[in-house]
């Protein structure tokens, strides 16, 4: 399968348009370390596009992703990206024995609060935030409350990656598709 036949398959399910960036954000993020250690981007960035590409047909723990990875299968999808998605589900269990498995953990949650961080600055951008930044708003409980921090050190840790490095490198990885995300803001990249 290629990119844009995922995401032609993200589209057809998925309305919402934030749900869409937060795949596209965690395709670049895993892009991103395929590059950085060696690996095939191509499977890597489909495991990021579609990990998430039932959640609005299956929005419950009982459903979501395994519901999805039939309908994964029945695309032509490779049975070991199907594995690698089901993987970054915590209450199905499967080992995280894979840097694939380990960094599609790691990426998936940290894009949410990098992106609420980059929203919430003067510029809306990502071309000027650094993971300093998302170090102070890491502080602030009550900031992206529904993200779980314990969930992200704890993926990074097994990922191997010092947290605010891996954080720098997915805000690097995000800024690549900055205009995708609709995270320009205002800075104008000349």
């Amino acid at each position: 399968m290629t990119h844009d036949e995922a995401l032609a398959l993200v589209r057809e399910y998925v309305k919402n348009e934030g749900l869409v960036h937060h795949m596209l954000a965690v395709e670049a993020a895993m892009r991103f370390y395929a590059e950085k250690f060696g690996q095939d981007p191509e499977a890597w960035g489909l495991i990021g596009l579609l990990h998430d590409f039932d959640w609005e047909i299956h929005p419950t723990l009982e459903q979501h992703p395994q519901d999805g990875a039939p309908m994964l299968r029945e695309r032509g999808v490779p049975e070991d990206i199907v594995q690698d998605i089901l993987s970054h589900a915590d209450h199905l269990n499967l080992p995280r024995d894979t840097m694939r498995r380990k960094a599609i953990w790691a990426c998936d949650e940290i894009t949410g609060l990098i992106t609420a961080v980059a929203l919430v600055r003067p510029s809306k951008s990502l071309y000027d935030l650094e993971a300093s930044s998302v170090k102070k708003k890491w502080k602030d409980k009550a900031f992206a409350a529904g993200t779980s921090r314990a969930e992200m050190e704890h993926a990074a840790q097994e990922f191997g990656v010092e947290l605010w490095e891996h954080t720098g490198n997915v805000i690097q990885a995000m800024r690549r598709i900055a205009p995708e995300l609709g995270l320009v803001g205002n800075i104008s990249q000349g």
